[in-house]
């Protein structure tokens, strides 16, 4: 669609026959963020046990059986199987909640997660989101460019003590999407990428067309972990949601309310939540303008979203969002 100006431009409108999708939220069980990590002019005492959502999202295909991807797992129901560093820093987002989790979630809305879920797309493999991929024994995942990077010798900006769990994902049934145009980042990727191509939406530089036929775009959002990605979903003819998994923490930074916090590291330097601050606050400012541009068109959530989970509780599964 034309833009007017300088503006950017909205996003497309449907094609002739266009593909929508349906989904649901799911539980994916809840940590405790303390609200001084995340958020600037914090109260330094503030903590929120907030949800670690996840989306059950229906594309529909010419078969009559739709492909069914699953956004994010959430956090795992046995802790014990977390690495030791991941479990010590477990201990500084108490309480954590492991269930409901996501298999609990699909199950109690009919679904088989070893048998119905054809895919699997994780925003990023942080402990909070990589759940239990054992779960989808049949399932394809969709990873962003440089996370089987990290899976295997872990990831920059990060303690020396491996959080990141080696060997989580099914290399024979793991798709990992190119690196973007230009990338400084390429060494991180791997040689089994996908064929998909980026292309740039609205006020988004890099987003794939997963299906080709506009319903489902898997967006790049880079900052806050190598591979982090968010989704973009057409549900209706002037409607769309937006899954922001960690590009922030709290809905406060996406409305410009508050900022991301900076931190002391314990060597006297700052540090935030994200690996790469200046680009996750440009990922953020890509949101907001596709947010600004596109108008009510547009729902969006974040993974740690208290709030519209309070608010949207009918809209978890077996409810539906549309």
């Amino acid at each position: 669609m034309a833009s007017s100006g300088n503006s950017p431009p909205r996003l497309p409108p449907p094609s002739p026959n266009q593909v929508y999708v349906k989904m649901a939220a799911l539980n994916g069980g809840f940590i405790t963020l303390p609200e001084r990590n995340f958020v600037t002019n914090a109260d330094p005492k503030w903590a929120t046990t907030t949800p670690s959502m996840c989306f059950l999202i229906e594309h529909p295909t010419g078969s009559g059986k739709p492909d069914r991807i699953v956004f994010d797992l959430g956090i795992k129901r046995d802790l014990t199987k977390y690495l030791p560093a991941t479990r010590k820093h477990i201990t500084e987002r108490q309480p954590v909640y492991s269930t409901p989790d996501a298999r609990a979630s699909l199950l109690a809305g009919g679904f088989d997660p070893a048998k119905d879920i054809d895919y699997v797309c994780l925003s990023h493999v942080h402990w909070d989101h990589v759940g239990e991929p054992l779960d989808y024994p049949n399932s394809k995942f969709i990873v962003g460019s440089g996370t089987l990077y990290i899976l295997e010798n872990g990831a920059p900006n990060y303690p020396p003590e491996r959080i990141i769990e080696e060997g989580v994902l099914p290399p024979d049934r793991t798709v990992e999407l190119p690196p973007t145009p230009g990338s400084e980042r390429k060494h991180f990727a791997h040689s089994g990428k996908s064929n998909h191509q980026w292309q740039s939406l609205s006020t988004l530089p890099n987003v794939v067309d997963y299906f080709g036929d506009g319903s489902v775009y898997v967006v790049d959002a880079p900052g806050h972990i190598h591979g982090h990605v968010n989704a973009l979903l057409r549900v209706g003819p002037e409607k769309w949601v937006y899954l922001g998994g960690d590009c922030c923490h709290d809905r406060r930074i996406m409305t410009g309310e508050r900022g991301i916090a900076e931190y002391d590291d314990g060597h006297g330097k700052l540090k935030s939540v994200h690996a790469e601050l200046p680009i996750a606050r440009n990922t953020i400012q890509n949101i907001q303008k596709l947010i600004e541009v596109n108008g009510d068109t547009v729902e969006w959530v974040i993974a740690h979203d208290t709030k519209w989970a309070c608010e949207n509780q009918a809209r978890f599964l077996p409810g539906w969002m549309y």
